[in-house]
């Protein structure tokens, strides 16, 4: 299945792309791609409720706004350095260990709403990852029975701000968890059907001109050792994103530097997942509710 949430902005209903190409509004089903939705089994549920009730959704019409394919989960964890170029391009040995962050959730967006460039940020930058999206409660979760343990995929910008990330003290979060810094989705494409989640094109556009252009089989740590490996330290829970990192053709790596400015266009997809788009614009002041 494909799953997808539209509306909006926090008020998403959840919906399911068909395999013939259409949309479909499963507000009848009366749940969100939430925690208790993947606790209780609802992929399996709504498997089982949609052959009788497809028919009668209303179909969600073309150029609707996509939300988050999830709604907010208790965590985003993401992992740094996961593609031998990028460690390179960024001047620093491939880990020894996955290299964990978390991002918050505050973050997160849909696929295409606009990028907010943060206040005093001259160093804005982009990332696309393949996004894991977890189905089960994990915890102390051995490497092979790891991928039981994944519900879907999903395409995320790990937007990055470089000089609240590397140039002022404490933890990469700083740099990472500004609003619109999460764009997920458009789908959650769950995992029946991506064959081999290690061996997926993975692209980004910067203004027209493609400068990521990768394969997930280019992962240094994989999914099962990343899920294997986190549920050693903390619990994963249903709904958490597992974030497995981004390829060389960052705006850090490139000589002189790239980053983003107001106007700027951002495209990426991942191969099966779907696609993003989003224009960057500049941090504004919110004008107070009276």
């Amino acid at each position: 299945m494909k799953l997808f949430r539209f509306g909006a902005y926090e008020q998403e209903k959840p919906g399911v792309l068909l395999p013939d190409g259409k949309m479909i509004d499963i507000s009848a089903f009366g749940e969100d791609y939430n925690e208790n939705f993947f606790t209780t089994g609802g992929l399996t549920r709504l498997a089982e409720w949609l052959p009788a009730q497809a028919a009668s959704c209303p179909v969600v019409e073309e150029g609707v706004r996509f939300g988050s394919c999830i709604a907010r989960p208790s965590k985003i964890v993401c992992i740094g350095l996961n593609y031998a170029r990028h460690a390179a391009e960024s001047g620093m040995e491939p880990p020894q260990e996955p290299v964990v962050f978390f991002k918050s959730t505050t973050a997160l967006c849909g696929p295409n709403d606009n990028v907010v460039i943060p206040r005093n940020s001259v160093k804005t930058d982009w990332e696309v990852e393949l996004a894991v999206i977890i189905g089960t409660r994990a915890s102390y979760v051995e490497e092979a029975e790891a991928m039981n343990y994944v519900a879907g995929y999903a395409v995320h910008n790990d937007y990055s701000e470089r000089e609240f990330q590397l140039e002022r003290s404490g933890q990469w979060v700083k740099g990472k968890s500004n609003d619109t810094f999460a764009p997920l989705g458009p789908y959650l494409v769950t995992k029946d059907e991506v064959a081999d989640p290690h061996n997926l094109g993975l692209w980004l556009s910067l203004n027209g001109t493609k400068i990521q252009d990768s394969s997930t089989s280019d992962l240094i740590f994989g999914i099962p050792k990343l899920i294997s490996y986190l549920s050693q330290f903390m619990t994963l829970l249903p709904g958490d994103v597992i974030s497995t990192g981004t390829p060389a053709g960052v705006g850090l790596g490139m000589k002189p530097p790239v980053y983003l400015k107001p106007g700027d266009e951002v495209k990426l997809g991942i191969e099966g997942l779907g696609e993003q788009q989003q224009t960057a614009e500049a941090w504004k002041p919110r004008v107070p509710l009276v």
